[in-house]
């Protein structure tokens, strides 16, 4: 089929929007492309705030959408993509706690069913050709639904800036609250915010206070700690300072507590996966708190080897869930390798806030493998510290009989 027959062949389009900059000019530019196509616009409340959704349906619409779904997935969101996710202990590249990457399923996963219910035969996002999104939303629409087509305009217009974009749609007479000294790239969910673009470009340049928006600088924090209580049940969030929380509710308190003390920032350049590196600065302070608390429950009741085996599986979640691979058997497999242990992690953490740190001060579970009885310096009646000569023989045999083989 040509590219033109193709294009004819569209003829109701389910557009991943958020009234930003690139997806107003999607819609216009999708139905001059595509044969007057039906747009439906689609946007996924994930948490990213209510002033990013006021408004939103009135927009689609008078940029030429027929319809304007808006779905709430938050509390599905912490529940089933970011919980089982940090169970497993992955962190992209040892800093980065995967906020954009975890909400990338689920909105997949919603677009698609709007797509289905609307009887579109395609679907559209506003990725750049440059960045991860395009992968881990095209992987999604692949392992969920292959029959439908994938438009991805920055693949295919001829427009290459932001200024493009304005000019684009003052042509139309669109209005649009984005400019061009808008100089950030933010992405932001009930997890955490992204920023890049503008001065982060440059990694020689520090990020200045205009970058961050979710927490307050760590020397302008408090000058005095906050202590707060963190409880679980199999590794999920139930209970923060005593008060029963949803797994959303609960990520929100700590968002609330932990921002006003500057936890949570980060700053780093990783790879992507089309290759390049980025730099972009992150603000994750319910997550940190989050995370915190579980390695600190994970300190009382893994022992070493289950503890080694959750690090490696870590490291694979984190590589797939970067990737973009959500909907897999390896997905699968990782999840159901990981929740055993997090079965044992029930208990309750106390964490001092202060000046941009999170750390756990306080911590019990009734699965602890700790017992002061046995480690204690003092004096005690469970251990016979004669044992460890025979354990250490046995520890060291190979070496020694290496040793003799030698001589």
């Amino acid at each position: 089929m040509s590219i033109e027959n193709n294009k004819a062949s569209v003829k109701k389009v389910v557009l991943a929007y958020s009234g930003g900059l690139d997806t107003s000019a999607i819609i216009p530019w999708l139905k001059e492309t595509y044969d007057n196509c039906e747009i439906v616009a689609f946007c996924a409340d994930v948490g990213q705030g209510e002033a990013e959704l006021e408004g939103l349906h009135e927009k689609a619409i008078a940029s030429g959408a027929s319809e304007c779904y808006i779905v709430d997935l938050k509390e599905e969101l912490v529940a089933d993509y970011i919980y089982p996710t940090i169970a497993t202990g992955a962190i992209y590249e040892g800093t980065y706690l995967l906020g954009t990457s975890m909400a990338r399923p689920i909105i997949a996963k919603a677009q698609v069913e709007v797509a289905r219910k609307v009887g579109a035969d395609a679907v559209c996002h506003g990725c750049t050709g440059k960045g991860n999104d395009q992968v881990r939303f095209e992987g999604c629409f692949a392992a969920l639904a292959p029959d439908l087509k994938v438009i991805a305009p920055w693949r295919e217009w001829s427009m290459v800036s932001r200024e493009d974009l304005l000019d684009y749609l003052a042509e139309r007479n669109i209005k649009t609250t984005a400019s061009a000294t808008k100089i950030y790239s933010r992405d932001a969910n009930a997890w955490h915010i992204s920023h890049e673009g503008g001065e982060l470009e440059d990694p020689w340049n520090e990020p200045s206070k205009e970058v961050w928006t979710m927490t307050v600088a760590p020397e302008d924090a408090p000058d005095e700690p906050e202590y707060v209580s963190v409880e679980m049940q199999a590794g999920r969030i139930t209970k923060v300072n005593g008060e029963q929380l949803t797994p959303y509710g609960a990520l929100m308190a700590l968002n609330e507590i932990a921002g006003a003390h500057g936890v949570g920032r980060i700053d780093i350049t990783e790879n992507r996966l089309v290759g390049m590196k980025s730099r972009g600065c992150y603000e994750t302070p319910g997550g940190t708190v989050m995370f915190a608390a579980l390695r600190a429950i994970e300190e009382l009741v893994l022992d070493k080897s289950s503890r080694e085996w959750r690090e490696q599986v870590g490291a694979k979640m984190a590589q797939l869930v970067y990737d973009g691979r959500w909907f897999t058997p390896l997905c699968e497999s990782l999840l159901g390798a990981s929740q055993p242990l997090a079965n044992l992690l029930n208990g309750e953490v106390v964490l001092k806030l202060y000046k941009g740190q999170a750390q756990a001060v306080k911590k019990r579970s009734p699965n602890s493998l700790y017992s002061e009885e046995f480690a204690t310096f003092g004096e005690d009646e469970v251990y016979n510290q004669k044992d460890a000569e025979g354990f250490i023989r046995l520890y060291s045999l190979a070496s020694r009989i290496r040793a003799l083989n030698v001589k």
